[in-house]
């Protein structure tokens, strides 16, 4: 399984060097490209699914507050974050300010967690395009077919988690340089279930 190292190793050798995230980077690239339908809202909801990923992050890491950020669950939008499960209001209050002065002075990692569906996007993808290529590749027979399809299962379990963190990091999420909390509202997620939403704004960097 390629590590955390392998990977950068990897980009390195492309030239695709892991850029520092820089304060101004959406802001600059909505000024530029200001006539693309709906560039706002992509960027702001990349910066909405960084700050909940760091919020999580921050919870997990004061089990007093959550003692058990496995029974999360967020959903990021255009105006805020949904983050389910039996925190308090304050709590979370806390955690997303701190989530998010940590994530924008250097600590880019919190952008990233290993229970985000994006890993589970890329596994299915990954799966489903290798299985079809063993299925069409293989013979026939239903033994090399099985055998092909567990080849497939095997190599998309080794390779998603890394897949995974650079979707995040280069797709679905980005450093919230441009986001401010206005308030938390206690709701429920649509099973009844406790939870919250963080509401966010978009301010522009000075």
């Amino acid at each position: 399984m390629l590590a955390s190292a392998d990977c950068e190793s990897l980009l390195s050798f492309l030239n695709l060097e892991i850029p520092t995230p820089q304060a101004t980077q959406d802001a600059d690239l909505l000024r530029e490209l200001s006539f693309i339908p709906g560039l706002k809202e992509l960027l702001t909801v990349r910066q909405v699914h960084a700050l909940e990923h760091a919020t999580v992050w921050v919870l997990s890491q004061n089990p007093a507050c959550y003692p058990d950020t496995q029974l999360l669950g967020g959903m990021s939008t255009q105006a805020g974050f949904y983050l389910s499960g039996r925190v308090g209001t304050s709590a979370l209050q806390q955690a997303t300010t701190e989530a998010l002065q940590r994530i924008t002075t250097g600590e880019w990692s919190l952008a990233i967690h290993p229970e985000c569906g994006t890993n589970l996007s890329v596994g299915m993808l990954l799966a489903a395009g290798l299985a079809s290529g063993m299925l069409f590749c293989l013979p026939k027979g239903p033994v090399e077919q099985f055998l092909g399809l567990g080849v497939a299962g095997a190599v998309a379990a080794q390779f998603t988690p890394d897949l995974g963190r650079l979707a995040q990091q280069y797709v679905t999420t980005a450093i919230p340089f441009n986001l401010a909390v206005e308030g938390i509202t206690p709701t429920q997620d649509a099973l009844g279930r406790p939870a919250h939403f963080v509401h966010l704004s978009w301010v522009e960097q000075t």
